[in-house]
């Protein structure tokens, strides 16, 4: 058997324990023929809605179609989209028992019109502040008596509010009692809580925003990574670089994978995508630069299709055995 063969093989008995922020991915998709006479704007013939999971939910989805088993730890409103969402757990055959209740917050929906294929506009609706200390209290308390059965944890932050200061650090040194290796998809707020994890995975702007530096110079991205790493004492940076692929350091050595050519039609959950391959490869303990390929390679093919979408399995071991991974 091939490593490749034998790598897609051993996620089909990994598990991931999921935290963060979920939420509904919803779409009108329709035709623009003309514009509106009431303002400058397109006029969206509407011809379909649907609605998806999104952020850590979207992450989950993707965890399970690579074929390992993911369990996801968030929170939801007690309102109609909160029950909408654990409703497409449910459809997708993924597990709710991690999910808990907040009355004093709305459930987050993003809410893209699609129009002749082209992304028009998103209306997001949302609660920002950080979750309250009880019903942070029982997410922890949820998240320990899961920890047991996971091969890693995924932080997956969107700034919603559930990945509080307080939940990291206590998280983080629940899994590092436990020997469970954490993976980081972080956003501005919170990016340097997520002390002592196993890979940190922030794109290019993130680093660039999080040391308060300009977005349009030019900067030495090896350096800011090692920067980061030494300041998160993190094992290991891997940084998205979009066009111009990915790298990542640790303290021996560094690795910048070019991107592949790609028709980019949609971004949108593409970080998931990337998220949910280094985190599998991670368990499993591999080396970084086959980790950085093979997530470097879902974001790409993900990218090919209109919307938030998970990776296809079949598809990513297609490219890499083209491409001779491994």
């Amino acid at each position: 058997m091939s490593q490749l063969a034998s790598i897609f093989d051993q996620w089909e008995s990994t598990t991931a324990l999921i935290i963060g922020d979920s939420m509904i991915d919803a779409y009108f998709y329709g035709k623009s023929t003309r514009n509106s006479p009431e303002a400058p704007v397109p006029i969206i013939n509407l011809a379909k809605k649907e609605r998806r999971l999104g952020g850590a939910a979207n992450v989950a989805l993707n965890i399970k179609a690579l074929g390992a088993t993911p369990i996801l730890c968030s929170i939801v409103g007690h309102d109609r989209n909160g029950s909408q969402l654990k409703s497409l757990l449910d459809q997708e055959g993924l597990s709710t028992q991690g999910i808990i209740e907040d009355e004093s917050r709305c459930t987050t929906v993003k809410t893209r019109v699609i129009g002749n294929n082209q992304h028009f506009l998103r209306i997001d609706e949302e609660e920002t502040n950080l979750i309250n200390t009880d019903v942070e209290n029982q997410l922890f308390t949820t998240i320990s008596s899961l920890i047991r059965t996971a091969d890693v944890l995924i932080f997956q932050d969107y700034n919603k509010g559930v990945l509080s200061p307080s939940l990291i650090k206590n998280v983080t040194q629940l899994c590092n009692n436990s020997n469970v290796p954490i993976v980081v998809d972080p956003k501005h707020d919170q990016f340097f809580d997520y002390q002592n994890c196993t890979l940190f995975k922030p794109n290019r702007k993130e680093i660039v925003e999080a040391y308060q530096l300009k977005e349009e110079d030019n900067h030495n991205m090896q350096s800011l990574a090692q920067q980061l790493r030494a300041d998160l004492n993190a094992k290991n940076v891997m940084t998205t670089l979009s066009e111009d692929g990915v790298i990542i350091i640790n303290d021996q050595e560094y690795h910048h994978l070019p991107a592949h050519p790609r028709k980019i039609l949609d971004v949108s959950g593409a970080g998931d995508s990337v998220l949910s391959v280094a985190a599998l490869c991670v368990a499993l303990k591999l080396p970084n630069p086959l980790i950085a390929g093979l997530a470097n390679l879902a974001g790409g093919l993900v990218c090919e299709k209109i919307g938030v979408v998970p990776i296809d399995k079949g598809q990513l071991i297609d490219e890499a055995t083209r491409l001779e991974m491994g």
